[in-house]
């Protein structure tokens, strides 16, 4: 697999909010946002087995891993051993996927947290996709402003999803149109800020 970085520290965004978590960052997307925070993991990386990764876990001897990019659906084939790996040893697993690629391979082994592409971002999810979300599983939109939480809406008016959704301003976005849109229209979602860039750490 090609690894961006692996490094231990609070889970900034979703269902797990705040929990002690170990990162895995696999390198590589089929996407170009407008908004993405981690361009280091577009390209490149390190080549790491699925042993040496699973090393680097059981140094922590973490509760809960997250499986992010990049895309790390792109390296779905090589990423089903080490989630069996994992998920064997009872590990709390999370992947984080732009919606853009089939993620019922891996949902026997981890929740998946779909972040679904708004306007903004220049890039669009395959909506189809929020079909296989559940209730285990959630849904982000990251809103830079109105018109983003306009499409959010009827996203969610025509794809009924079973997950939890959330509501993720862009980082350094005036949220306070964001909250209005949400309060004035009773939206089922929580609005959640990036706790990791909040807090300064990585």
């Amino acid at each position: 697999m090609k690894i961006a970085e692996i490094f231990y520290s609070l889970q900034g965004e979703g269902v797990r909010q705040g929990a002690p978590c170990l990162f895995v960052r696999l390198s590589g997307c089929n996407l170009s946002c407008r908004w993405c925070d981690t361009k280091e993991a577009l390209g490149g990386g390190i080549a790491m087995s699925e042993d040496y990764i699973l090393e680097q876990c059981w140094r922590q001897n973490p509760r809960y891993v997250c499986i992010t990019g990049g895309e790390p659906l792109i390296q779905t084939e090589a990423l089903l051993p080490l989630l069996a790996s994992l998920a064997k040893r009872g590990t709390v697993i999370d992947i984080e996927t732009n919606g853009t690629i089939d993620f019922a391979p891996v949902q026997q082994y981890a929740s998946v947290c779909m972040d679904v592409k708004c306007p903004s971002s220049g890039e669009k999810s395959d909506l189809s996709l929020l079909a296989k979300i559940r209730a285990k599983d959630s849904v982000k939109f990251v809103v830079a402003d109105v018109e983003d939480c306009r499409y959010a809406h009827g996203v969610m008016d025509k794809h009924p999803i079973a997950g939890p959704v959330f509501f993720s301003p862009v980082f350094g976005a005036d949220t306070a149109p964001i909250v209005r849109y949400i309060l004035t229209n009773s939206l089922p979602v929580r609005f959640q800020v990036q706790l990791h860039k909040v807090l300064g750490v990585k």
